[in-house]
């Protein structure tokens, strides 16, 4: 397996693969990054200052995502881990945790001390997984992601 940066080559297949997940545990598309427009260009947002979006592969074939993004109006210091979003034949084999570490590096490298994030009861595969990294929940929101249908709020000291 390879971990590496984004290419603009990947924004089709990684669009097609975000909304997938979505169809597949049937949760909202409306006011999620199903809907969201840089969905589409995620190659192109990642070239914004202070992000990465790294990608997965094996025998270049993409099997996931994970990323860093300094989203609006999140405190000082704060990004938000984004894009996380793993194949559905690629689950369980530890490919998530690992994209996820490494996202957090980049964060830490990158000079953040905290990560946000925002999700959905219908990935709860995915909180436990950002409860065992250490995240703690939220009782609101913060930032201006735009994902108005999150209802679950994360945040990690790093």
């Amino acid at each position: 397996m390879q971990i590496r940066h984004i290419k603009k080559d990947d924004n089709v297949f990684l669009a097609k693969m975000i909304r997938s997940v979505f169809e597949e545990y049937n949760a909202p598309q409306v006011g999620t990054v199903y809907s969201d427009p840089t969905t589409d260009n995620l190659f192109e947002l990642f070239q914004t200052e202070k992000s990465i979006l790294w990608v997965a592969e094996i025998e270049h074939e993409i099997i996931g995502c994970c990323g860093i993004y300094p989203t609006s109006g999140l405190p000082k210091n704060c990004a938000e881990l984004v894009k996380f979003y793993i194949t559905t034949k690629s689950r369980s084999k530890g490919i998530g945790k690992l994209l996820m570490e490494k996202s957090i590096e980049s964060a830490k490298e990158m000079g953040y001390s905290a990560i946000y994030l925002e999700s959905l009861p219908d990935f709860s595969k995915a909180i436990s997984i950002y409860e065992k990294q250490g995240f703690r929940h939220l009782d609101l929101p913060l930032g201006a992601s735009g994902h108005t249908s999150c209802n679950i709020w994360m945040v990690k000291e790093i």
